[in-house]
């Protein structure tokens, strides 16, 4: 590796493809170091102008019909649950809510126990809808079920796995060599309605590390929520009523929720989530009611998914690769030796003057406002531990709580680092006890604290906390100024 090159982490540079050719392809860009926050969104399929969207979503409708149909047997053993209702995660596609590495849990039992229950009990007319155009998937997440986005997303990459394989296959076949490709046998790619089971299926696919990749399309990703998601429907739950043409009912929906509402003197936020709950629950038409809402709007999802995977191809692709670079130019960043604190004390340190004062704050930057997201400064801080001997790990939990990041190489050499935004508002609540907290609980040797600001506000914000605590002079605690307004400019840089 030339010295003034990035690690190659991406799609694009791991399999000797342009981005030119995986853009035209209408393929993201994945990264195979880390998975992104990208997920598969059915209402895309359902909306889509393609056809062979359009039917992929039907064949998603038609196999939550076939379990429909399992379910209100009412004798369905837990094996065939297994069998029918569980998948795992593909994990091949190195998208969704993991950030580190790209190994999830997966669709499970409780997945499989809340679909087998929501298909009879709380949506019994699924498949038969007469207000909407079509049932969705995504209707079994809408009343609380522990079923949310990521697995809704995991869900339809399974059931639509045949296509995206197929989709790769050809994409590796026209533009990657023969050497970086290799045929491979797959689980449970296309269910046999006959035999009722779920079959495999052979192809030839880009290799990394021992195992295959799968591409996916831009246009059927999303990021933050799908077009159809419970708290969507919550926000929106007063407009539900009006859609409905039936007055009496109208008036039977207001006149039960506000019965809920009236019990509490003073309602709180949460006191009217709930009576929105409550009002779901008794009147379930409601949700059909609010997916036409949502039917009708759908240009909007398209536009919406649209721009955020384009955002998300400016920051997680373009822009934190340009940091990879700056890190490899300015230092040895990625050549560290001794123990996990010093090591992790040292990415910090770099990290910080590349952002400081190499131009770095540039990539929380996107149309000139500042990224102010937690998950994504977490991602950018795990995309500087590449090519890393130690084990770095997200969201450890230990039973009270849980660290952004642990990192180790044996029993004895563990370090915490807490990674925060100085808008955080549970900041000052952190700094007091947390870490330590998550530090004696994973028997961790050191816990590091990193803040970042984008403004002088924020800035003066953690000086009066760090001064309030006495934690001006601690050693473990790094603050990092991106901001843009105290920044030389590109010619002094």
């Amino acid at each position: 590796m030339n010295k003034m090159e990035s690690p190659s982490v991406y799609f694009s540079e791991l399999f000797d493809v342009s981005e030119e050719v995986l853009e035209d392809y209408g393929a993201f860009n994945i990264s195979l170091f880390a998975d992104l926050p990208l997920f598969v969104d059915p209402f895309l399929l359902f909306h889509s102008c393609k056809q062979e969207y359009r039917q992929l979503h039907n064949m998603i409708i038609d196999y939550l019909r076939f379990l429909k149909a399992k379910s209100e047997t009412g004798d369905i053993s837990q094996n065939l649950i297994q069998a029918l209702y569980c998948f795992g995660e593909v994990k091949q596609n190195w998208l969704g809510f993991c950030e580190h590495g790209n190994v999830g849990r997966g669709l499970g039992l409780d997945f499989a126990n809340a679909l087998n229950r929501n298909l009879v009990h709380v949506f019994s007319n699924f498949g038969k809808e007469r207000i909407t155009r079509s049932s969705h998937l995504e209707k079994l997440c809408l009343i609380k079920s522990g079923i949310g986005r990521d697995m809704i997303s995991d869900f339809t990459t399974n059931l639509i796995k045949e296509y995206l394989l197929q989709y790769t296959e050809k994409f590796a076949q026209n533009y990657i060599s023969s050497s970086l490709r290799k045929k491979i046998a797959v689980n449970r790619v296309k269910f046999d309605r006959d035999l009722e089971r779920w079959m495999p299926g052979s192809y030839e696919l880009p290799i990394h590390n021992n195992d295959f990749v799968i591409l996916t399309p831009k246009d059927i990703l999303t990021k933050d929520e799908t077009w159809i998601n419970h708290n969507d429907m919550i926000n929106k739950f007063m407009e539900i009523p009006d859609a409905i043409p039936n007055a009496q009912l109208r008036e039977q929906v207001n006149n039960y929720f506000y019965k809920v509402l009236s019990q509490k003197r003073k309602p709180t936020i949460e006191d009217q989530q709930n009576a929105v709950n409550a009002t779901l629950k008794k009147f379930p038409r409601l949700v059909d009611y609010y997916i036409k809402m949502k039917e009708d709007t759908g240009d909007d999802a398209v536009q919406d998914s649209n721009l955020k995977v384009i955002h998300s191809n400016q920051l997680y692709v373009k822009q934190y690769r340009e940091l990879m670079r700056l890190l490899r130019k300015y230092s040895n960043f990625y050549e560290i030796p001794g123990n996990t604190k010093e090591e992790a004390r040292q990415k910090i340190e770099f990290l910080k003057d590349v952002i400081e004062n190499k131009g770095g704050h540039k990539i929380f930057y996107v149309g000139g406002e500042p990224i102010r997201r937690e998950n994504d400064a977490h991602i950018l801080y795990r995309l500087t531990w590449h090519k890393t001997i130690s084990d770095v790990s997200r969201e450890v939990d230990n039973g009270r709580g849980s660290a952004d990041f642990k990192i180790s190489r044996c029993a004895i050499d563990k370090t915490l680092v807490e990674f925060k935004l100085a808008s955080n508002t549970q900041l000052r609540r952190n700094l007091q006890r947390q870490v330590e907290i998550y530090k004696k609980a994973s028997d961790a040797q050191a816990a590091l604290k990193v803040i970042i600001y984008f403004s002088e506000d924020e800035q003066q914000h953690v000086a009066e906390i760090l001064s309030d605590l006495n934690l001006q002079t601690d050693p473990n605690i790094f603050l990092i100024d991106a901001r843009a307004d105290n920044k030389p400019s590109a010619s002094k840089a």
